[in-house]
């Protein structure tokens, strides 16, 4: 059975401290729907574009907005279908915490193989790998050192399944959210399930798990950001050691302090966003809706997701009826947060926020 080594230190301890303070006034902080689904906007092109950055793709985020709007972009091939491919992949993390499922092995290889769709064999995507793996340093493309090795394929499948049994005994001892989703990020990370893309993995499978607990903050944040404007602070707190052997001898205080310290300081840059954005709305003397409805979120998620959302996708996505569908379009519609486009039987509705 997987068992990590940690201890929960006195710094770790007063940083989940701090982090409750503010998950519970970022959850309570009311601000306009059309200001919060523009900071969801913001949050979900740096998660894109940090988490795919970490791993050499070269679009800068103007670039990965454009993207994700369906917009032309001059990059290649693989760095477009990567930020798209991330896109799909935090959608259907959504899905899966509304359906309310456990997470099983199934769902770590749905997740790798939405991140790596049309960027790596179709033999190879969602699927372990079957070879050894190493994480090697290169310089001018040649490799100078092997940094680490991982556990044989042939062990893959049963240490992935071991992650996730500990991953649902956490949920159910009530282990801090943040501490399971660290130790799932490092133990993907340190297992190197696929031949490619297993960092994007483990950061998504961490996000799946905050995600899954109610430590979503509103979906303002983006945790990559952290890890992607100090890389070489980032590597050295994930270190592995050498292969796996030392791996599950090594203690992974280190890394919990680094990831709680960096979850921190993205929720307190939350908190200091919206504050303002909460007292200007009330200096002003601004009134109306406050909190979009369950419903109403659904339907941005989709729209953030897919670009665009027409009544019958509406319908489906949220098994209403067609007055149902068309009450709720036009109830985001009046908020300022969606716009028509088209006529007829082509109409479809896009975010009304700048950058849309």
């Amino acid at each position: 059975m997987f068992q990590p080594k940690y201890t929960i230190t006195h710094t770790i301890l007063n940083d989940l401290l701090e982090i409750a303070e503010v998950r519970s006034l970022v959850l309570h902080t009311p601000i306009l729907p059309k200001q919060e689904i523009k900071l969801r906007r913001q949050a979900l092109v740096r998660m894109i574009h940090s988490s795919t950055g970490i791993e050499g793709n070269i679009l800068n985020r103007y670039e990965v907005e454009k993207v994700l709007v369906g917009k032309k972009v001059d990059a290649p091939r693989r760095d477009i279908f990567e930020v798209k491919n991330y896109r799909d992949a935090l959608y259907y993390i959504s899905k899966f915490v509304e359906s309310k499922r456990q997470i099983t092995v199934q769902t770590i290889l749905k997740i790798h193989g939405l991140a790596t769709k049309n960027t790596i064999d179709s033999d190879k995507c969602g699927k372990f790998r079957k070879d050894r793996v190493y994480v090697v340093s290169r310089r001018g493309g040649e490799i100078i050192e092997i940094r680490y090795t991982g556990p044989e394929a042939k062990k893959v499948p049963k240490l992935t399944k071991d992650l996730v049994i500990w991953i649902n005994k956490a949920k159910h001892d009530n282990t801090c959210p943040i501490i399971a989703a660290a130790i799932a990020h490092s133990e993907v990370a340190a297992i190197h399930p696929f031949a490619d893309g297993n960092g994007r993995t483990a950061r998504l499978l961490a996000t799946l798990i905050l995600y899954q607990r109610g430590y979503d903050f509103r979906k303002l944040f983006a945790l990559e950001d952290y890890y992607n404007q100090n890389r070489p602070a980032y590597y050295k707190a994930i270190h592995l050691g050498k292969n796996y052997q030392e791996r599950l001898k090594a203690d992974s205080t280190n890394w919990l302090e680094y990831f709680v310290s960096g979850f921190k300081f993205e929720m307190k840059r939350v908190k200091d966003i919206i504050i303002p954005l909460s007292l200007d709305a009330k200096m002003k003397g601004k009134i109306g809706q406050v909190y979009l409805t369950k419903q109403q979120i659904k339907i941005v998620d989709f729209v953030l997701a897919m670009g665009k959302i027409d009544r019958s996708d509406v319908e489906e996505a949220l098994d209403v009826s067609k007055r149902t569908a068309i009450r709720l379009i036009n109830s985001l519609i009046n908020i300022g947060i969606l716009k028509s486009k088209g006529e007829g039987k082509k109409k479809f509705y896009v975010l009304s926020i700048s950058g849309y």
